[in-house]
C-alpha cells in the first residue's frame, strides 16, 4: 500500500521537490510546515486522530487547497470534493447527498497560527479517501465512494505503465475536484515526486495556453495530463515538445485522429487514455513509449483492470473500482467482483486494446467536463415560460461538444425571454453545463413508450440552433 503522507515523505525524502506553485519550490521538509498548520486548524474543528470523518472541500486548484488535502490525507478523513464552479444551488444539493461533518468553502481560511505534532497511523484500506459526485441518467448527483485501496491500485497501475524517473514533475492543470487532478496529487505523493501547479488555476481560472507553455519549460515538467481541448489550445499556440516532457496523458474525452496527428507532428509524446470517476481515473492507457495513433484505440487495460463487452457496451471490474454510491439502497451497492457497466460503447481488439466507439447517447463532454442532459433539463424546465426541454451535445472544434437546448414554451406565441433564461442558467448551472445554443420548438416528440425522443430532436433541431450568450 503506498504511503499517502507528506509527513512521512518529509522524514524519508526531506530534500526532494514536492510542489512548485507560482514559481516557488517546496521540498517535502518545507511542505510539512503548512501541512502541520492545516492539521492544527483541523484539530481546532475537531477533526484528527484518524477518526472516520467526512469533510467537504470546495477544491480550488490552489496551494492552500492542496495543503489542506494533504492534511486530510494524514488524518484519514473522507474528502468530499466539490467543484469550485458549482453554483450555490448545486453545492447545496451535493452537500445534502454527502452529509459532511465539516464543510470548507475557502481553504485559505483553514490555516491555524500554530501547527500540531501529528504522527501518521494506519488507516483502513476500505475507508473512503474521496467521494466524487457524478450524475446519472436520472440527473441526480451520485457520490462515488472511492476507498484508499482503490486509489492505491490506481496509483500502482499508473506506475506500472509510466514508471518514475528521478527528475519527474507532473503538471497539475486539471481541477483538483476531478478524479484526474486528485489522482495526480496522489501519484506524486506516493512516489515522492513533484507536483507543478499550472498558472492561473486558482481559484476559478481558465487554462491559459501561453502561461502553461512557459511553466512547462521553466519548471522542467516531464508529465502532463490534458484533455483534447487543452491540447488543441497548446498546439494552436505553436507548442512543440520541450526536451523535459516524456509523456502526455490525453483523456477526458475522445481525441480526434486529426488532433493526434497534429500532436505527432509537433513531437508531443501523447498517450491516449480512458477512465472514469468510478474507477479512480484510468481504465486503459496507451503503452508508454508508443506513438499515438487512432488504430490503437485508448490502449491496453491498466494493471488490475479487466473489461468485457456486453451488447457493445464496455463493462469493467478490478482493484481500482469504487465501493459504491452514496444514498443507494444496500441491495444495489456495488459488489467487488461485479461487473460495472460504464455505459460506453466499444470493443477489444485481438491485441487486447480497448476501443471506445461511442458513449451513452445522453452524455455530453464539453472541454473534458461531463454534462448529463437530464440534470440540465430539470433546471431549464424550472425557468419561467418553459413547458419542456431537450438538451443534447453539438460538435465543436474547440470544446469537443457544446451544450444545446430545444425548448417547448408554455405559450407557443410567447417564448421565454432569453435574458431571463441566461440569468436562470447562471444561478442554477455550472458554466460548463449551461446551454450555449438554443432553439424554440412547438412540440418535443416522444417515443412509443412516452419518453423524450432525444435522437429525433437532435436530428431535426440542430440546423435551427442559434447562439445563446
Amino acid at each position: 500500500m503506498p504511503i499517502f503522507s507528506v509527513l512521512d515523505a518529509a522524514a524519508s525524502s526531506p530534500t526532494e521537490a514536492a510542489v512548485v506553485a507560482d514559481g516557488s519550490l517546496w521540498t517535502f521538509a518545507e511542505l510539512a510546515d503548512p501541512v502541520r498548520r492545516a492539521l492544527g486548524w483541523l484539530h481546532e474543528q475537531g477533526v484528527g486522530g484518524n477518526d472516520e470523518v467526512r469533510v467537504a472541500v470546495v477544491a480550488t486548484t490552489s496551494f492552500p487547497t492542496l495543503t489542506l488535502l494533504y492534511a486530510l490525507l494524514e488524518v484519514g478523513a473522507s474528502i468530499v470534493l466539490i467543484h469550485p464552479r458549482a453554483t450555490p444551488v448545486e453545492r447545496e444539493r451535493l452537500l445534502a447527498t454527502s452529509k459532511p461533518d465539516l464543510i470548507v468553502l475557502d481553504a485559505e481560511q483553514s490555516v491555524a497560527r500554530a501547527h500540531v505534532e501529528f504522527q501518521p497511523t494506519q488507516v483502513p484500506d476500505e475507508r473512503a479517501m474521496a467521494i466524487i459526485h457524478t450524475s446519472g441518467t436520472s440527473g441526480e448527483p451520485k457520490g462515488a465512494v472511492l476507498p484508499r485501496r482503490a486509489f492505491a491500485a490506481s496509483v500502482a497501475a499508473s506506475e506500472a505503465n509510466l514508471g518514475w524517473q528521478p527528475q519527474d514533475r507532473w503538471l497539475l492543470s486539471m481541477p483538483l475536484a476531478h478524479v484526474g487532478g486528485f489522482s495526480i496529487v496522489l501519484r506524486c505523493l506516493a512516489a515522492r515526486r513533484c507536483v507543478v501547479m499550472a498558472p492561473g488555476a486558482a481559484p476559478r481560472g481558465r487554462f491559459e495556453a501561453p502561461a502553461v507553455i512557459e511553466v512547462v519549460a521553466r519548471d522542467r515538467v516531464t508529465l502532463l495530463s490534458l484533455v483534447p481541448t487543452t491540447l488543441k489550445r497548446l498546439l494552436d499556440h505553436g507548442w512543440r515538445s520541450p526536451p523535459s516532457v516524456r509523456a502526455i496523458l490525453l483523456g477526458g474525452a475522445p481525441a480526434a485522429p486529426a488532433l493526434l496527428a497534429a500532436a505527432a507532428r509537433a513531437g508531443l509524446p501523447a498517450l491516449t487514455t480512458y477512465g472514469l470517476t468510478e474507477a479512480c481515473s484510468q481504465v486503459a492507457t496507451q503503452r508508454y513509449g508508443t506513438p499515438a495513433s487512432a488504430h490503437q484505440g485508448v490502449g491496453e487495460l491498466v494493471a488490475g483492470m479487466k473489461a468485457r463487452i456486453v451488447d457493445n457496451r464496455i463493462q469493467i471490474r478490478g482493484s481500482s473500482l469504487m465501493s459504491g454510491y452514496l444514498s443507494i439502497a444496500p441491495e444495489r451497492t456495488f459488489l467487488p467482483d461485479a461487473w460495472f457497466d460504464t455505459g460506453d460503447l466499444g470493443f477489444l481488439d485481438p491485441d487486447g486494446r480497448l476501443h471506445v466507439t461511442g458513449r451513452s447517447l445522453d452524455l455530453i463532454i464539453s472541454g473534458g467536463e461531463n454534462v448529463y442532459p437530464v440534470e440540465v433539463e430539470h433546471e431549464v424546465e424550472r425557468a419561467p415560460g418553459v413547458r419542456a426541454a431537450c438538451v443534447f451535445g453539438v460538435s465543436d472544434a474547440e470544446w469537443g461538444e457544446k451544450v444545446a437546448v430545444a425548448i417547448e414554451p408554455v405559450a407557443p406565441d410567447a417564448p421565454p425571454n432569453e435574458d431571463l433564461l441566461v440569468a436562470h442558467f447562471a444561478q442554477h448551472l455550472s458554466p460548463h453545463k449551461r446551454p450555449r445554443l438554443l432553439a424554440f420548438v412547438d412540440h418535443l416528440p416522444s417515443t412509443a413508450s412516452g419518453k423524450l425522443d432525444r435522437r429525433l430532436v437532435r436530428s431535426t433541431v440542430t440546423e435551427k440552433l442559434r447562439p445563446l450568450r
